[in-house]
């Protein structure tokens, strides 16, 4: 089995707790929960992998997940030493487990919703989960991404309520995730960890746990400044992402190729870090996260006006093409599109937020027969209706639309598409290549 890295120091306080034989419990077995299991399992930790979804924890079994290479090989390996009753990789879907658990970790979903308000349900309801069958002692660790203060209102003030005070009767902290999924360079136990603890021993506890599940542990004075600084990372994102969209609009303008600038622009040792133009900030973070620090600071009088741009932008991208799509059709009777690449991530089997999606939907409902192709994505459900991947030809179609690509993909066939919108801005590909 492949090994994680030696564990990460703890860098406040006495590193010396005793935390080996602790069993965690991870709530949450998605892209972030499954993973940090695994980790902590490499460590020699029993592990309690708690999700409400039967259909996930069967997908856990069957291997048919997403994971780096290394990830799938240890998971194997843990499943079948708990099933030769060797050390414990539980995975179960009732919530009571948790109180077997030494450790809590919290890895559940905080989404937007159709309006894109933060929606808590997912998290909160975890939280009271836990905390109706936490007991003394505990060590709870929320992970997700969400509004400033919501580690001391979804768990620190319930405790209270039942008796647990957070640093004395229980340890209660909050360390964002930064897990980048199909990226080996990124690996979690490569990147760094920020911990916020209610009180200093309430950060040693999490601490000594979470070490075997990065290369350094940041300690911050509390778990609203974890939080904060987690908002901060993706908002940062979203806003440059947002300013590329931008950029990429202004060097059409000018005939210039902006992957031409921008990689000029990275040759600069300080003060620029490259994002580039793509149909959309799709996935489960970038497009969503910033929400959860704009909404409550917008309840409360304080406008974000920078963020709340970038944001805009952000969320008309996908638009900006399915009009350009519109207006290149416009003269064609009964015009036939094909989107490639619906997936929001090269090398990721994930259609969460996806622009691909948005531009589907949009051609649909404007009454242009569209189709799909995305090796990875083999069919899913849009508007009550299953779509197929289809075949890679664009000989049929009168516009191609190459939102992305992943890795080693072969794109030759769309040479013989009559128009390429180029979402990627990187092909040469189509007998008439298009940009926004």
């Amino acid at each position: 089995m492949d090994r994680s890295p030696s564990p990460a120091p703890v860098v406040a306080g006495d590193a010396t707790l005793e935390t080996a034989a602790a069993t965690v419990a991870v709530v949450g077995m998605g892209y972030v929960g499954l993973p940090t299991a695994i980790a902590l399992a490499d460590a020699g930790h029993p592990i309690v992998a708690l999700d409400t979804s039967a259909a996930r924890l069967q997908s856990i079994r069957d291997g048919d997940v997403e994971l780096l290479d290394a990830e799938h090989r240890a998971l194997g390996a843990h499943l079948e030493a708990h099933g030769s009753g060797g050390r414990r990789f539980m995975l179960t879907d009732r919530p009571q487990d948790v109180a077997t658990a030494d450790v809590v970790i919290v890895c559940v979903p905080t989404p937007v919703d159709e309006r894109r308000r933060p929606d808590l349900r997912p998290l909160r309801g975890a939280c009271e989960r836990i905390v109706a069958h936490a007991r003394a002692g505990q060590t709870i660790v929320l992970t997700s991404t969400t509004s400033v203060g919501t580690t001391r209102s979804l768990v620190v003030e319930p405790l209270r309520r039942r008796g647990l005070v957070a640093g004395t009767d229980v340890f209660v902290a909050f360390a964002p995730e930064r897990i980048d999924p199909g990226v080996r360079a990124h690996a979690q136990q490569e990147t760094p960890r920020v911990v916020g603890g209610v009180t200093n021993e309430c950060f040693l506890r999490a601490a000594a746990v979470l070490r075997h599940t990065c290369s350094a542990v940041h300690s911050v004075s509390s778990p609203e400044a974890a939080e904060l600084c987690k908002l901060m990372e993706n908002t940062f994102r979203a806003t440059n992402i947002a300013l590329s969209f931008e950029f990429a609009e202004a060097a059409r303008h000018y005939g210039l190729d902006p992957i031409e600038a921008i990689d000029a622009a990275r040759t600069k040792p300080y003060g620029f870090l490259a994002h580039y133009p793509s149909a959309g900030v799709g996935g489960h973070c970038i497009g969503v996260d910033p929400h959860y620090l704009l909404e409550p600071l917008r309840a409360e009088g304080l406008h974000m006006p920078v963020v709340t741009a970038a944001l805009d932008q952000v969320a008309k991208r996908p638009d900006r093409f399915t009009q350009r799509v519109l207006r290149l059709v416009e003269a064609i009777e009964a015009p036939r599109v094909l989107v490639v690449g619906a997936c929001y991530k090269p090398g990721v089997a994930d259609l969460r937020e996806s622009a691909a999606l948005e531009i589907i939907r949009d051609l649909d409902r404007a009454g242009v027969h569209v189709d799909d192709h995305d090796p990875l994505a083999e069919s899913f459900e849009l508007e009550e209706r299953l779509w197929m991947s289809v075949p890679a030809s664009a000989r049929d179609y009168d516009v191609a639309v190459l939102c992305m690509s992943h890795p080693g993909q072969d794109l030759d066939w769309l040479d013989e598409a009559p128009i390429l919108l180029d979402a990627t801005y990187r092909t040469r590909l189509g007998r008439q290549r298009e940009l926004i």
